[in-house]
Parts: structure tokens; C-alpha cells; sequence
């Protein structure tokens, strides 16, 4: 049984998700020594916000296949670090969006409002009514800042009491903001014309400090700022100098730079609201990221892509393009035995009828294949990519619904370093969806792409056969197959022979020597 640690509190549903033939192994995230330990035989790791996913978590958990955080962010998990260590890193994208929404609005009504000040002022024994009188948000103008998911929700919520929606977002088009009834502008004139500011940004080396001395200097006198999204987005010592000096005439903060934070400039001001990050604490928000995650971790484990996943491209397989996973990873390898130098370029050729579905899979199945027998490290769909793209080859996947000799065929084409180019091409055929070679360079070709090949290369001409056959047999190697492929008589000729066992490097080399082959390869394809 596959070992699941959980980390973190996360719902029962959660557990009940990942259903039967796992163990589930529970820990604090936040003891590190306890979870280097629970980790080292882990296959799944269960995280929320709390708990450090590193470098050294990754190479203290050597079966490692996926770390899944029930939730939004990613802060807490060191994305290029799995990615290398070929580690899944899946979360749960939309699971507390309208939870989150819902606070940043809460939010603004509470600092508009000034509830929090009048509450602990009426808990106290006092009766002010004149001292709290508020802003009413209707007829005010609202900067959003990020028009992402939940900025549109809280766009779509604040539009509700009749303001005026401004945004900030460069990579939103006019168009989709015009379909929201949502204007665009730049960052310094929505923050000018606002009544409201609130900050809804991913944390990015970008977006740190973004909300800061100058932003603050140009905001609308008098304004309100809500932060809901992440901590430091928002200066919080700018932002205190301006509730200061009376330019922000109140604040909503969820989250801080450090956290927890219990201990803030912004504390000391009445007309700031303040909350210990709950955006995602709803009862609903949590069953719906740990369920989320927890069906994830069990695509993964299963071998699936995961349409969640962070750092894997594809998603979830369509059962027709599944069987054609091992062919395209033995086609990579078979490529990688041809090469006679480095690869620069890998085009990987989906035709047929298979393209009617996503085959994006298809490349990171070809990239697997063809690194697998060249890198120490184990190679998955995840670091795949990474390692080509530290190797400088360069991938592309292409398609076409025409195939003139089978219903599918997936074909790799390698650009080499010293200008040649090698391919290869495979099928599956029949109920059992057996996997045949059809191709190799511009040779077609049909054999059963078994485990053990010689691939030749020679010069057409008689009594080829018999003697790599007789040499062979006389070796007490069995050919189970053979197919020779030629475009013309006398010209070049390309056999490929399926063998019942391995082939030795010195018998090779007798082969290559005695038929005078251009080239002459035994791939071994068997596991392991």
C-alpha cells in the first residue's frame, strides 16, 4: 500500500477521498525532524500553508511521487525543487475562491463601516454613534487589483452594491474586462481614481512591495485599502505612514509579509481591520481543497496526469491516447540507441485519428523515453522537460489527421548536432493494441516492437540475410522477427530484427563488421 502523509489538519472528507488501498500516515508539517522521517517512504504528501515543502524534503523522500497543498498558493513549496526531483505538485486552484471573495468584501464593508472599532467600543460599555459614522459604498468607484478568479468574484460582489469597478491587470484583454462591465487602467490611474482599493495578486518577485511608498502617494485621499490576496504585496510600513498622514483613510488586511504576524504597525490604528489569514477558512473552502487534492493524489499514484498539476503539462488522458504512452517512451528509446550524437531538436508527430483528443501527453511520454537511458537520476513526466531543456533540446509536438497506413501512428524525429536526423515511427494494432515498429527513417517497415532489436543499416544487395542470420544462429541468438525496409532495389536497406534475449557488445561489432553496415544497433528496451 502506497504511503500518504498527511501534514496538516485537513477534513475528514479529505481522508474519505483518498479511498481504500493506501495508509495514511499523519504528522505535524511544522516539527521538521517528525516529518523527514514520515516522508522517507512516502509515495504522497498532504499539505496546507503551514508546512515547509524544500529541497531537503525531496531528498529525504526518495519515492516521492506527488506533494498536494488543499488550497490556492504555492508559497510553501518549492516548485523548481520537485520539478528536479521529478515530484507532481498539484493544488486545489479554485477551491476557496468564493471564500476568499467573500472576506475581502467582508472586508471593505467592515472598514467602510468601521465595524471592528464600533464593536470593541461597544463591547467596552460605550454608546458612540456619531464617533462611527461610515462611507457608503454605493456610487464609489473600486480599484481591483488582479482580475483573476477571485478579483472577478469580488468585482462581480462590489458591482452588486451599485459602485464603479476599475482594474489593474496587464494580462487581462479589454474585451474579457468589457464582457465583466469591468474598465481597465493602469496602476496609477485606478489607484487615483478609487474609493476602494483591493489587491488580489499571485506573490511574484514582481508584485512584492507593488502596493508601496509611490502607489500610496498617488492614491485617492481618504481611500480604503484591502489586502486579501498575499502578504507583502502590500507595504505594511508605507501603508502605516499613510494612515499616518490621513491619505488612506482605513484599511482590511487578511495577510501579512511574515506569518503568523502578531505584532504590526498597522495594529495600533482603529480604522484598521485585521484577520489571521482566513480567506480559505470556511468549512466549505476546506472540504472542497482537501477532497480536491485528495482525487488528485489518487490520478497520480495511478499513473495519471492530473489536470491540478503545477509543473506537468497535459491533464487528464483520454482512455484512446493512453496506450499509446509505453509506445511513444519505447520510441524515444529506441530513438536514443540510433543517435549517433546529441540531440538538438525532438518533434514529436501525432497522426490520425487520435488527435481528435489532447496528445499533449505525447511529448512528455517522447522526452521520457529518450533521457531515460541517458540520465543517472530517475526520469519522470515532471522533471522530463527540465532535464531536455538543461540538455538543449529543444521540443515540439505536432499534428495531423491524415495517416494513410493506419488509423494512428506516433512518429519522433530527432534533429542531431552534427546535422543528421534520425526517426522512428510506431502503432498499435488490433483488440490487444500490440505495438509494432513501422518505421525507421524514411524505411517503412512492420514488426512487433518487442523488447530486444538489432537495427541495421547497410548497402541492398543478396546473401545480406544469411549472413547476419547465419552468425546470429551460430551465436545462439534467436530471431523472433525480422522486416527489411528499402526504398529501392541496390539502394539502402534497413532491417529490424526482434531477438528472443540480449545481444553482447562484441557480437554487435562482428555484425556491423561482416555485412559492412553504414550502422548497426542493438537496443535493449526491457525494464530495468
Amino acid at each position: 500500500q502506497p504511503v500518504i502523509v498527511i501534514a496538516e489538519q485537513l477534513s475528514p472528507a479529505t481522508v474519505a477521498a483518498l479511498g481504500p488501498g493506501v495508509h495514511v500516515r499523519q504528522v505535524d508539517g511544522t516539527d521538521r525532524p517528525a516529518l523527514l522521517e514520515a516522508v522517507s517512504d512516502a509515495a504522497a504528501l498532504l499539505v496546507r500553508s503551514a508546512t515547509k515543502v524544500d529541497a531537503e524534503v525531496f531528498k529525504a523522500a526518495p519515492k516521492l511521487h506527488v506533494v498536494a497543498r488543499a488550497g490556492v498558493g504555492l508559497d510553501n513549496v518549492d516548485v523548481p525543487a520537485a520539478t528536479a526531483a521529478g515530484v507532481m505538485v498539484v493544488n486545489a486552484p479554485t477551491s476557496n475562491i468564493r471564500s476568499a471573495a467573500e472576506l475581502a468584501c467582508a472586508l471593505v464593508l467592515a472598514a467602510a463601516r468601521k465595524v471592528a472599532a464600533a464593536n470593541a467600543s461597544l463591547k467596552s460599555g460605550k454608546w458612540e454613534r456619531n464617533r462611527f459614522t461610515g462611507m457608503e459604498l454605493a456610487g464609489k468607484t473600486v480599484a481591483v487589483i488582479g482580475l483573476g478568479r477571485i478579483g472577478v468574484l469580488v468585482a462581480e460582489r462590489l458591482a452588486a452594491f451599485d459602485m464603479t469597478v476599475l482594474a489593474y491587470d496587464p494580462y487581462v484583454p479589454a474585451a474579457r474586462a468589457a464582457q465583466l462591465g469591468v474598465q481597465l487602467g493602469d496602476l496609477e490611474e485606478v489607484l487615483a481614481a478609487a474609493d476602494v482599493v483591493t489587491v488580489h495578486l499571485p506573490k511574484t518577485p514582481e508584485t512584492i512591495g507593488l502596493i508601496g511608498s509611490k502607489m500610496l502617494s498617488v492614491i485617492k485621499p481618504g481611500a480604503i485599502v484591502v489586502n486579501a490576496s498575499r502578504g507583502g504585496i502590500v507595504d505594511e510600513h508605507a501603508l502605516a505612514e499613510a494612515l499616518a498622514d490621513g491619505r488612506v483613510a482605513a484599511a482590511g488586511l487578511d495577510v501579512f509579509e511574515t506569518e503568523p504576524c502578531t505584532d504590526s504597525p498597522l495594529f495600533g490604528f482603529e480604522q484598521v481591520v485585521v484577520t489571521p489569514h482566513l480567506g480559505a477558512s470556511t468549512n466549505e473552502a476546506q472540504e472542497q481543497a482537501g477532497v480536491a487534492v485528495a482525487k488528485s493524489v489518487r490520478l497520480a499514484l495511478a499513473g495519471d496526469l492530473v489536470p491540478d498539476a503545477v509543473n506537468v503539462d497535459g491533464g487528464a488522458i483520454h482512455e484512446l491516447v493512453r496506450p499509446g504512452l509505453p509506445l511513444t517512451e519505447k520510441l524515444g528509446r529506441l530513438l536514443t540507441a540510433l543517435c549517433t550524437a546529441a540531440i538538438t531538436r525532438l518533434d514529436v508527430h501525432a497522426c490520425g485519428e487520435i488527435i481528435e483528443h489532447d496528445v499533449s501527453v505525447l511529448r512528455l511520454a517522447a522526452l521520457k523515453g529518450v533521457l531515460v537511458d541517458q540520465v543517472a537520476d530517475p526520469v519522470t513526466y515532471v522533471n522530463a522537460p527540465h532535464l531536455a531543456t538543461a540538455r538543449g533540446i529543444e521540443t515540439r509536438l505536432l499534428t495531423s489527421a491524415e495517416n494513410a497506413r493506419f488509423r494512428n501512428s506516433i512518429k519522433l524525429e530527432a534533429a542531431l548536432d552534427d546535422g543528421s536526423v534520425v526517426s522512428v515511427e510506431g502503432t498499435l494494432t488490433g483488440p490487444q493494441q500490440t505495438m509494432k515498429l513501422i518505421g525507421v527513417d524514411d524505411n517503412a517497415l512492420e514488426v512487433v516492437f518487442d523488447d530486444h532489436l538489432l537495427v541495421m543499416r547497410y548497402t541492398d544487395r543478396p546473401g545480406v540475410i544469411g549472413v547476419f542470420g547465419g552468425i546470429l544462429g551460430q551465436s545462439g541468438v534467436n530471431i523472433a522477427a525480422m522486416v527489411v525496409g528499402r526504398a529501392e532495389a541496390g539502394g539502402k536497406a534497413v532491417s529490424v530484427l526482434s531477438v528472443d534475449g540480449p545481444v553482447r557488445p562484441e557480437l554487435v561489432d562482428a555484425l556491423r563488421t561482416a555485412i559492412e553496415a553504414e550502422r548497426l544497433v542493438y537496443a535493449d528496451l526491457s525494464e530495468g
